[in-house]
């Protein structure tokens, strides 16, 4: 082996590890919400990230629902729009317009919608590991909000295709 080549192997083996540690995960994937109520999955379309509830622990309403729902699909009733009430939780847009992680593997500039309470927040999503997302919600400034934690799922393990 020649000094040149000895060189060249040691540039290399310095350069992979940086490389990788710079690209941090992507949030894309699915995930199971801290309470294990749903399942959210997360993709990418036109640059930005975005995701949508796609399992749901309870889908149907219970039996003896108040408003006589028993056994039908779930809606956001709590919508601030009266129009948007009856859509189904499952397959709803819960955040949109996030960037792409950074190099600290933080997503900014997107929403995060709760069908809790029926409030749109602003929001960040900040990669804690390969399989953990940390998704903070927040009016205004990001000092005073919620932050919740996600975990990264195997989609076969709620019967979602991946």
């Amino acid at each position: 082996m020649t000094r040149r080549d000895y060189l060249l192997i040691v540039c290399l083996a310095l350069a992979l590890p940086s490389a990788a540690l710079s690209a941090a995960p992507a949030p894309v994937g699915y995930w199971l919400v801290q309470e294990g109520t749903s399942v959210v999955r997360i993709e990418e379309s036109g640059g930005k990230l975005g995701g949508r509830i796609v399992w749901l622990k309870e889908p149907n309403y219970p039996a003896g629902d108040a408003r006589g729902r028993t056994g039908q699909p779930k809606v956001d009733e709590r919508n601030p729009d009266s129009a948007q009430r009856e859509r189904k939780l499952l397959g709803l847009p819960i955040v949109w317009g996030f960037a792409p992680p950074d190099a600290k593997g933080v997503c900014e500039g997107g929403q995060v919608y709760d069908p809790r309470n029926g409030k749109t927040y602003s929001g960040t999503i900040t990669m804690a590991g390969k399989d953990r997302l940390e998704l903070r919600g927040y009016i205004m400034v990001s000092l005073i909000g919620r932050t919740s934690t996600w975990a990264r799922v195997d989609p076969g393990k709620y019967g979602l295709k991946p």
